[in-house]
C-alpha cells in the first residue's frame, strides 16, 4: 500500500495522472469519502498521494471481517450484508460483482 501511494505520488510529480483501484479488499480499517462511501484506508490514503478525491470507484468490494467465518460486505461503498467465506466463494461472488460492474 506504501509502496503504491509512492509511485503514485512519483507519477503525478511527473505530469502522469493517476488514481488507486484495488477491484477486492479485506479490511477492517475503512475511510468514508465525501459522499458517505466506505472504501479501504489504503486506497484513501493512495487517492492523496495522487492527488485526487477518494470515490468507491477506486475500491469497489470491501470486505469487513467480522469474525473468522464471514465479513460484512460493502459493495460500491454501501453495506450489503454480513456473509460467510462459503457463501462468498460459493457462487454469490459472481451475483454480487454483477452489482458492481
Amino acid at each position: 500500500s506504501v509502496v503504491t501511494a509512492g509511485i503514485c505520488r512519483w507519477l503525478v510529480r511527473r505530469g502522469v495522472k493517476v488514481a488507486p483501484f484495488k477491484a477486492q479488499n479485506m479490511s477492517l480499517n475503512s475511510f468514508v469519502t465525501r459522499e458517505g462511501a466506505e472504501i479501504g484506508r489504503a486506497q484513501a490514503m493512495q487517492a492523496q498521494a495522487a492527488r485526487v478525491e477518494p470515490t468507491a470507484l477506486m475500491n469497489p468490494v470491501l470486505l469487513k471481517p467480522g469474525s473468522d467465518r464471514s465479513s460484512q460486505v460493502v459493495l460500491m461503498g454501501k453495506p450489503v450484508g454480513e456473509m460467510s467465506a462459503r457463501g462468498y466463494h460459493g457462487g454469490r461472488q459472481e451475483a454480487l460483482l454483477g452489482t458492481v460492474t
